[in-house]
């Protein structure tokens, strides 16, 4: 039990530290004798708001009880920097056109508009039934605490290894947070592990009439019950899961930072782990606000685009000498809290919604795939933080190809789910001998697996294969092509560099099937699609479903979706027959082996839109098929 003080002062009077009046956006009426109704400033929210007190009519400036900006310390809060230009309206605008207002930053200049905004956002947040609310957080808080006075109780346990930011609360206001949290902790007894959970109560407290309306506002996001589109993760399995899938989001869209980063630290997981606290509490209040304005609209998605943005800025910033004999992590620390010296709030959100992310479905499936894996590692609901370790263990692994030090590398590139699973020798012509059929019964129930060459010239290649290699007899006599998008082709020397499927780097190539057309049902969380491509029952321009039983084991991001393709060569991912193994198609093939396993060609693929590997034409001196060893 974490144990800090909790002391509480007896609460001021008046309005004193309340917001000033933001000036009138064009058309606003400031109304005469009594404070604005938010629904008369800010037009009719979806969602019915019944007043059913004169309090509810509160006027910023002119309310009688404690007002919004009780909790500030209105000397360390920035100043606006331009007058609020905030539609009456805006809350009754089209989804989509809410957002861009949020992402302009349209209330980012009137802190008394986002103390009007917040709460009507929040309740229309799709959320359990039942949901404690402010008359509820007032009725425990008045058996917690009692009487203003001073007395001491601990901070929840969740709270245990998690920042507490206070950013520009005044005494009073972190008082306030403290018996916020620990409400929070009394009510909702199952959370065991939230990072996000303090920033963001903190953030609301800041624009909040009272404890109560901020208690509320953060129990709404924490019960959200909205589908794919969660707010607040409440278990160190969920945070972890949220971590890989960061790392995987990160190894798509930012691949130079990520090179860096691996070349640089050990555990790039362990780095990636704390990809929520460079948002909060790492970014200046300044920019963490505006976060939250496009947060409160767009659930967690919309913290993954702001970090991969941060991500490529830091990228931007350091020197060419690299990261080499650096602490990786605070010198990340250290360039979000200076965020402002390198780039303005708006050009970040700029760049961050500039970014193509997959959807919202498809990043909630590549969560429960993390936590799939996550929890086969032995990782539970109720776990605390654990020690995690390197997967691929320095002092024992033991390549005739690659160093552990490449292979660290290779592993930084597969997907999260597997890079937790340390790598297992499956098969190696320098101990099974140049047997084509060899290697299939040596790699054949393993999925996903690695295939490493070194050629007689020295140069090393090889490719990350998703699909189980039995999935070749589906095609009978015929050399089908199977796999899926998470498929990659990459050299590691001279240079190294990866080749993804060319969909993921230019996905303009291809358009989605239209719903109407996809007759596949949407997969259950515990039952993840993937997909295999099977010449005999699925159309050479669509990504076929696959199997049931096979469901629960290939990609959940890249396969589930049906892609319009531009021709049926922009996925031929990996092909296995008694003439040898082929990688990528169409235009040539990125890498194929003869029978002998001997002699192999390499050439740019429209797959991969790779350039040849290594030498075209090459005598292999060393083959190794690598698999992931579960736990």
């Amino acid at each position: 039990m974490l144990q800090v003080g909790l002391s509480l002062p007896r609460s001021p009077g008046g309005a004193a530290g309340a917001f000033p009046m933001a000036e009138p956006a064009a058309g606003e009426d400031t109304g005469t004798g009594r404070g604005l109704c938010p629904t008369e400033a800010f037009g009719s929210p979806p969602v019915t708001i019944v007043v059913t007190s004169e309090a509810d009519t509160w006027d910023i400036d002119t309310s009688s009880c404690l007002g919004c900006g009780q909790f500030v310390d209105w000397d360390k809060m920035p100043e606006p920097q331009q007058p609020a230009q905030i539609p009456r309206d805006v809350l009754s605008r089209p989804p989509k056109e809410l957002k861009r207002l949020a992402r302009e930053g349209c209330w980012a200049s009137s802190h008394a508009g986002r103390a009007r905004l917040y709460p009507r956002l929040i309740q229309q947040v799709s959320c359990r039934l039942v949901t404690p609310d402010a008359l509820v957080y007032r009725d425990v808080a008045g058996r917690l605490f009692g009487k203003p006075s001073v007395s001491s109780h601990p901070l929840p346990e969740f709270l245990e290894g998690c920042p507490m930011p206070t950013y520009c609360l005044n005494p009073h206001g972190v008082t306030a947070l403290k018996k916020i949290l620990i409400c929070v902790g009394a009510l909702f007894p199952d959370i065991t592990h939230s990072p996000l959970l303090p920033a963001l109560a903190a953030l609301l407290l800041h624009y909040s009439e009272d404890e109560a309306q901020c208690f509320e506002s953060v129990s709404r996001l924490i019960a959200s019950n909205a589908p794919h589109a969660g707010y607040i993760d409440q278990s160190f399995l969920a945070h972890q899961a949220s971590c890989m899938t960061f790392g995987d989001l990160a190894n798509k869209h930012c691949p130079a930072a990520h090179r860096l980063i691996a070349g640089a630290t050990e555990n790039v997981l362990e780095v990636y782990s704390e990809w929520l606290s460079w948002l909060f509490p790492g970014l200046p209040f300044g920019y963490a606000v505006r976060v939250l304005d496009v947060f409160l609209l767009e659930g967690q998605k919309v913290l993954y685009r702001i970090a991969l943005a941060l991500l490529k800025q830091f990228r931007l910033s350091v020197a060419p000498a690299g990261l080499q004999g650096s602490d990786v992590k605070a010198d990340l620390q250290d360039f979000v809290r200076n965020i402002a010296e390198h780039v303005t709030v708006d050009k970040l959100l700029e760049r961050a919604f500039g970014i193509r992310l997959f959807s919202r479905k498809e990043i909630w499936l590549l969560q429960m795939a993390n936590r799939k894996a996550l929890m086969e590692r032995g990782i539970t609901v109720v776990q605390k933080r654990p020690s995690f370790h390197l997967a691929v263990d320095m002092q024992n692994f033991s390549s005739s190809i690659v160093t552990a030090q490449e292979m660290r590398l290779v592993w930084s590139w597969i997907p999260e789910r597997f890079s937790l699973f340390p790598p297992l020798l499956l098969f190696s012509t320098s101990e099974d001998g140049c047997s084509l059929q060899r290697f299939y019964s040596c790699c054949e129930g393993y999925e996903p697996t690695v295939l490493l060459i070194k050629t007689t010239e020295g140069e090393v290649c090889g490719a990350f294969l998703s699909s189980d290699w039995s999935e070749r007899k589906k095609s009978g006599a015929t050399s089908g092509f199977f796999g899926t998008g998470e498929c990659f082709v990459f050299t590691v020397r001279p240079e190294a560099e990866r080749y993804e499927w060319v969909l993921i780097k230019k996905p303009e190539l291809a358009k989605a099937v239209p719903r109407s057309r996809q007759r596949s049902p949407s997969p259950a969380p515990e039952s993840l699609l993937g997909s295999s491509r099977d010449s005999r029952s699925s159309s050479p321009n669509h990504l076929a479903v696959p199997s049931p039983q096979r469901r629960g084991r290939l990609s959940p991001f890249l396969a589930i979706r049906h892609f319009v393709l531009p021709s049926k060569t922009a996925s031929m991912f990996m092909s296995g027959s008694r003439d040898g193994i082929v990688i990528g198609g169409g235009g040539g093939q990125a890498l194929s082996v003869d029978a002998s396993l001997l002699w192999g060609h390499t050439e740019r693929c429209e797959t991969f839109d790779n350039p040849p590997l290594c030498q075209e034409n090459f005598q292999v001196q060393l083959l190794e098929a690598w698999g992931f060893q579960s736990a």
